[in-house]
C-alpha cells in the first residue's frame, strides 16, 4: 500500500526547531513527508537538518523549480493527503485567512485540496490580539483543523497560551483525521465539561467532585470525526483537547455566557458539565479566621444553563443533557429532559462502579423525547462519546427531516 504524504509547512518563529520532531515522528509513524519553509523559517532551522530526516529536499524557494516539467506548488499540494503548519505564526496565519500567497507554504497552501491542520505559535499577548483570534476564526469556518496552543513559558519571556502543541500531538491528530471516519464534517458543537467553583473567600469556595473526562472525551471524539467542537471547561487537571477550541471558564455564571456567546452558531450543544447548583450568597474579599466564629454559608441558586440554552434553541439544533444521580436516576433524567427542552439526555449512576468520578469508564443510559431508552454496558469514556454522537448526528438528520442514519 501506498504511503500517505504529509506537507509540513514551517513558518518563521522560534518553535520552528521542534518541526524537526514532528517529521522524525511522522517518517516513524510510515508517511511520506515534505517539508516546505518560509524564508524566514530557514534562519531558525537549517533545512538540511529537515532533508536529512524525511529524506526529500526541503522547498523553501518559490522561483527554484527542481523539476521544470512541473510548478512545485501545484504538484506538491495535489500529491498530499494532509498539510499540516507547524509552526503558524501570527504572519502566516494572517495570510493564510485573507488568502495571501507570497511564499512556499502560502501558495501550496491556496493549491491544497486535502485536510489542512494549522499549530499557532506566538507571544502569548499576539495569540490573544483580536486580529489573530479574527484570523483563526475564519480559518476554522472554512474547514481548517486549528490545534489550541499550548500553556507555560514562553520563549519571549512571558508565561502564558502560545507554544506551539507538542510534535506527539500535532502526530496524534493528524493520524485521526487521516484514519478516523469523519462523519461529522460540516457540523460544528459546542460542549461543556468540567465542574464550576463558587467562591466564599479567597481561600475556599464549593464545588463537586466532576474530574471533566466525560466532557474532554467527547469533544476529543467529535474533533477526531471532524466537527467544528468548542470546548467550554471549568477548572480540570487535564490537557487541551487537540483540534478544539477551548474556552475556561471558573464560576457556573462565567459558563453560562461562554454558552449564550456560542450557542446561537453551532449545530449542537452538549452539556456535559456538572456545574455548581448553588453559590454563596456573600463572598467574603478576605480569608474566615476560626477567630471570627462559626461560618454560616447562606446559598443561593446559580443560573440554569441548560434552561437558558433550551430559551435559545433555534429549529434544527440539538441539545443534550447529562444526569448525574445517586437514585432512581432514569426517572430524574426523564424528569429533567421534560422540564429542559432537550433532545436526549445522558444519566449515570454515580455511586455504581466504574461510572463514578474520575474513573476512565462510564456506564450509562440515554433517554430520548421520543422515549426510547438505550442502556450501554460499561465501557471506555472515549466509547461513550462515541455513541453519544452518533445519536447527535441522527437527531441532527432528523431536525432536518432527513431520514436517520
Amino acid at each position: 500500500m501506498d504511503k500517505k504524504t504529509i506537507l509540513v509547512g514551517v513558518g518563521g518563529g522560534i518553535a520552528a526547531y521542534k518541526s524537526a520532531n514532528l517529521c522524525s515522528l511522522l517518517v516513524k509513524r510510515g508517511y511520506d513527508v515534505q517539508v516546505l519553509m518560509t524564508e524566514h523559517a530557514t534562519r531558525f532551522i537549517q533545512p538540511l537538518t529537515l532533508q536529512a530526516l524525511t529524506k526529500h529536499p526541503v522547498i523553501f524557494d518559490t522561483f527554484a523549480e527542481p523539476n521544470p516539467s512541473e510548478i512545485a506548488h501545484i504538484a506538491v499540494a495535489d500529491r498530499a493527503h494532509l498539510y499540516v503548519i507547524a509552526p503558524a505564526t501570527a504572519n502566516l496565519i494572517a495570510k493564510l485567512a485573507h488568502g495571501l500567497a507570497d511564499d512556499m507554504v502560502t501558495t501550496t497552501a491556496l493549491a491544497a485540496t486535502c485536510p489542512t491542520v494549522v499549530a499557532p505559535a506566538m507571544n502569548v499577548h499576539m495569540f490573544e490580539h483580536p486580529a489573530v483570534q479574527e484570523n483563526l476564526e475564519i480559518l476554522r469556518r472554512r474547514g481548517t483543523l486549528v490545534l489550541d496552543p499550548g500553556e507555560g513559558p514562553l520563549a519571549c519571556g512571558y508565561t502564558g497560551r502560545g507554544r506551539m502543541p507538542e510534535p506527539e500531538d500535532i502526530a496524534d491528530v493528524i493520524e485521526a483525521v487521516l484514519h478516523q471516519d469523519r462523519d461529522l464534517e460540516g457540523l460544528s458543537i459546542l460542549i461543556t465539561a468540567g465542574p464550576t467553583v463558587e467562591d466564599i473567600d479567597p481561600v475556599r469556595y464549593l464545588t463537586n467532585r466532576s474530574s471533566g473526562k466525560m466532557g474532554y472525551a467527547l469533544a476529543l471524539q467529535a474533533a477526531r470525526r471532524g466537527a467544528s467542537v468548542t470546548l467550554v471547561s471549568g477548572p480540570t487537571h487535564l490537557k487541551p483537547v487537540p483540534g478544539a477550541r477551548m474556552v475556561y471558564v471558573r464560576s457556573t455564571e462565567q459558563m453560562l455566557n461562554a454558552v449564550s456567546e456560542f450557542f446561537p452558531e453551532v449545530d449542537a450543544l452538549i452539556a456535559a458539565a456538572a456545574p455548581a447548583d448553588f453559590r454563596p450568597a456573600r463572598t467574603y474579599e478576605h480569608k474566615w479566621k476560626k477567630s471570627q466564629g462559626p461560618l454560616q454559608l447562606d446559598l443561593v441558586e446559580t443560573p440554569d444553563i441548560l434552561l437558558a440554552a433550551s430559551r435559545l434553541k433555534r429549529p434544527g439544533q440539538v441539545v443534550v443533557g447529562f444526569a448525574a444521580e445517586t437514585d432512581a436516576p432514569v426517572d430524574h433524567a426523564r424528569k429533567k429532559l421534560v422540564e429542559k427542552h432537550l433532545d436526549f439526555i445522558v444519566v449515570n449512576d454515580v455511586t455504581a462502579p466504574g461510572a463514578g468520578f474520575e474513573v476512565d469508564t462510564n456506564q450509562v443510559t440515554l433517554i430520548g423525547k421520543d422515549g426510547s431508552l438505550e442502556s450501554l454496558p460499561v465501557m471506555e469514556k472515549h466509547r461513550v462519546a462515541d455513541h453519544i454522537l452518533t445519536r447527535v448526528r441522527q437527531a441532527l438528520r432528523v431536525s432536518d427531516g432527513e431520514r436517520p442514519l
